[in-house]
């Protein structure tokens, strides 16, 4: 059952709800009522239940919007218990109520902001949805503003994993109050300026081991054949298969795009003066790093700050922090 709350308005509204029903059947045919029924109940109720206690006022504006998104949503199955992926529905469900003050100001703003991310991250290999979510979640009181939201959101982002959104994440991050900015990386209390220069020069800040990318595609993963590797400025073109893909990584995670051929042909085939192959002991200044694959055709390549190590015997590629 749905809350009271909830139920009044559709009951005071029904011609005007039954008559967008009826729109959007005409626009997504093969629109689910049922699923539909499902998402007001699972992922509207408990925004629209928020809003009622927040912004009591406000809640028939908001119920309007959140009901004509769900149809839309839906009718993409992008929402409702046979969504493509599930965790729409948990953000809407668990993570838009506690947005109530500024979902009662902008609804149609933050419900399609928070939707867009969660399709997003959603579809990102190896992000971390769960992360993202909590990390919002537990700094909702702090955001007074939509564009804050959308600030912290792509900040929040990057930390869980999507790795190509660093620039844009960093310039985000520039326009936040200094105290919010500092909350999103988890660092309350440190000199913003000095945080930001760290993590604009270092993608690896905070990072010290690296991280291994990538599997067997008929296991799941991303490489038909042991890939091969290729430096840019700000990542790797890799072939495997003749297929191509540029890989960006750093501290919080790594994403694979889709590359050309003659983009892993211009792409750097040298590696810095700092790092050293002594049969499986990778050697990068100082350090020592004994790999775990035969010694023989392994191969490196390094671009400013991070070394990449792939071999014949493996479909991973080692990721290592240059500094």
């Amino acid at each position: 059952m749905i809350s009271p709350a909830f139920a009044s308005l559709l009951a005071s509204g029904r011609a005007q709800f039954n008559a967008r029903a009826a729109e959007a059947r005409r626009r997504f045919p093969s629109l689910d009522m049922a699923a539909f029924g499902a998402f007001l109940h699972d992922g509207v109720d408990p925004l629209i239940v928020a809003v009622a206690a927040a912004a009591p006022e406000r809640v028939g504006g908001v119920t309007l919007a959140a009901y004509d998104m769900a149809l839309a949503l839906v009718g993409h199955g992008l929402a409702g218990p046979a969504a493509k992926n599930p965790f729409l529905n948990t953000v809407w469900r668990e993570l838009a109520p506690s947005f109530a003050p500024l979902l009662a100001m902008a609804p149609v703003d933050v419900l399609g902001m928070l939707s867009n991310a969660a399709i997003h991250i959603a579809s990102v290999a190896g992000a971390r949805p769960a992360q993202w979510q909590r990390e919002l979640a537990a700094l909702a009181p702090q955001i007074a503003t939509v564009a804050q939201l959308r600030a912290v959101g792509q900040v929040l982002a990057w930390r869980a994993g999507v790795a190509h959104f660093r620039q844009g994440a960093l310039a985000a991050a520039d326009t936040l109050p200094p105290a919010l900015a500092l909350a999103a990386f988890g660092e309350p209390g440190a000199p913003w300026p000095q945080v930001r220069a760290q993590l604009l020069d270092y993608p690896w800040r905070g990072n010290t081991e690296g991280r291994e990318f990538g599997s067997f595609s008929g296991l799941g993963g991303a490489f038909g054949t042991p890939p091969q590797v290729r430096a840019t400025n700000d990542g790797f073109v890799v072939r495997s298969a003749e297929r191509h893909y540029l890989l960006v990584a750093d501290a919080y995670g790594a994403v694979l795009h889709s590359a050309t051929a003659q983009e892993f042909e211009q792409a750097q085939t040298g590696t810095p003066s700092a790092v050293r192959l002594d049969g499986a002991i990778l050697h990068i200044g100082a350090r020592r790093i004994e790999l775990d694959v035969p010694a023989g055709d392994i191969a490196i390549a390094a671009n400013a700050h991070t070394v990449a190590v792939t071999s014949p015997w493996t479909h991973a590629i080692r990721l290592l922090p240059l500094a």
